[in-house]
């Protein structure tokens, strides 16, 4: 007989790309004179490893560390939620904890929230750090007194905020080595200039450039606030595609955004290693800013430290922890690890700096922040009618509030966040990190809305006919 499609149709095969071959090793078999158990074994080499299904919703539990305190929070609450019991039905996630900042990150089903941690078993999945890998807090003290409004000023012209990197003859490039592994590695080598153009850059959205105070000693302290701009978000693109090849054969049941490497395979392990100079990368961009605003005011660094939030981390218990938003609180989370972390509320509170407690009940994990209980554009709405000079004065008193680009972005004010006071209680409650020491705020810089005067918003202006001589 001749081994056709319908063959293995009726034999009770699913059907798929892999019946091409499978056909080919079956007809080869049978034209060796191979009996039916011989052409059923060369279709069995063939075909593709079973497909995992998704788990029943509610067959595995999470940890809500989060509270409602006001209507807002209830309705973000519930939104999480409905997330946190799709992502638990994911194949791989043995574990799932949510913080006191949570919040909806997306529309789609099953989407890690902003504040989320799961813990999945020889998988890394891309979709659960997004694009914004290694978003991260660095800070340094400087000894001494110093004018925080010359420290602020350096950063106007020593940071880079918006869209883009540092054009050509203003870039910083990174070390030398650094740049060499990106080059080793499958994933970060077709994204060297891209390392080098967003090295010492800060992008936009919520993160910043801040000066204060520590309240124990007095010094004033550089915080900043941003992930590894396209480097990681190109890296963040080859893992999601990566990984979508992989669920068709894995598990087409689970969400494109929640597909996954092979933790142990070469390509789940090239990957990891990416992961790792990817956050090298973002630490030395980091204290490059500071670096550059310390020679340039002859500052003299006393203390720094750093920490990332928008990671993958593997604990002892083999787990790959991804944290979507969330500060790591389990002791010698990474070789530089110190011991503190530090959390930031909003431009007007001061940050946190937080010794962890490994609570269980956050799988080691404590807040990155405030979080959001409703949209930029809710917040913005319930404002109208307010000019931009009205709810700067209102929120930020006594705060030198600066916008790189010139216009504010007024959706990064204090209010648009949760009440500080609500997550540090939160913290406090659920047991997840002691606060030991604070950063009192004197002055943030942020990116601002640095697309206001695009040309793209401005395609076609208004022509003004003025008079001869004008």
């Amino acid at each position: 007989m001749t081994i056709t499609g319908q063959t293995l149709l009726d034999w009770g095969y699913r059907p798929g790309s892999w019946f091409k071959a499978a056909i080919a090793a079956a007809e080869q078999a049978r034209a060796s004179g191979g009996g039916e158990a011989v052409i059923r074994a060369a279709i069995q080499a063939n075909m593709p490893p079973p497909t995992i299904p998704l788990r029943a919703a509610g067959a595995l539990a999470y940890t809500m560390n989060i509270r409602a305190e006001d209507a807002d929070e209830v309705a973000n609450i519930a939104a999480v939620e409905k997330h946190m019991v799709e992502l638990m039905r994911v194949p791989t996630i043995k574990a799932g904890a949510v913080m006191p900042d949570a919040c909806s990150a997306s529309s789609q089903p099953g989407t890690i929230p902003v504040g989320g941690i799961v813990a999945a078993e020889n998988a890394i999945h891309p979709g659960m750090h997004s694009a914004d890998i290694c978003c991260s807090m660095a800070v340094t003290m400087f000894s001494g007194e110093i004018d925080p409004t010359k420290i602020m000023d350096a950063g106007m012209t020593l940071s880079h905020f918006g869209g883009g990197g540092r054009p050509r003859g203003a870039q910083i490039r990174p070390p030398a080595e650094l740049l060499a592994s990106f080059e080793a590695n499958d994933f970060l080598r077709p994204h060297v200039s891209s390392a080098i153009e967003h090295f010492g850059t800060q992008g936009d959205g919520n993160h910043f450039f801040y000066v204060g105070r520590v309240a124990s000693t007095g010094r004033l302290a550089l915080v900043t606030h941003h992930g590894s701009r396209k480097p990681g978000a190109m890296l963040y693109k080859a893992g999601m595609a990566a990984a979508e090849r992989l669920r068709h054969q894995l598990s087409p049941e689970t969400p494109e955004h929640n597909a996954w490497l092979i933790a142990d395979s070469t390509e789940g392990a090239t990957y990891w290693a990416a992961l790792q100079l990817i956050r090298a990368w973002t630490k030395a961009s980091h204290f490059a800013i500071h670096d550059r605003v310390a020679s340039a005011l002859s500052l003299k660094v006393e203390d720094r430290f750093w920490n990332e939030h928008n990671f993958v981390f593997q604990r002892s218990d083999g787990l790959f922890y991804h944290a979507k938003g969330a500060t790591p609180a389990f002791p010698d989370y990474a070789n530089d690890a110190t011991g503190l972390t530090l959390i930031p509320l909003n431009m007007a509170e001061p940050i946190l700096i937080a010794r962890g407690l490994n609570a269980a009940n956050g799988l080691g994990f404590a807040p990155h922040g405030a979080g959001r209980n409703f949209s930029r554009s809710a917040y913005m709405r319930r404002h109208a009618g307010t000019t931009e000079a009205e709810m700067i004065a209102e929120q930020t008193p006594g705060i030198d509030v600066r916008f790189f680009c010139g216009n504010p972005d007024m959706s990064e004010l204090p209010g648009a966040y949760k009440p500080a006071a609500t997550v540090r209680a939160q913290i406090a409650s659920y047991g997840l990190a002691e606060i030991v020491d604070t950063i009192q705020p004197l002055g943030s810089i942020m990116a601002g809305d640095w697309q206001k005067d695009a040309p793209w918003r401005n395609k076609h202006p208004k022509v003004v006919a003025t008079a001869p001589g004008d």
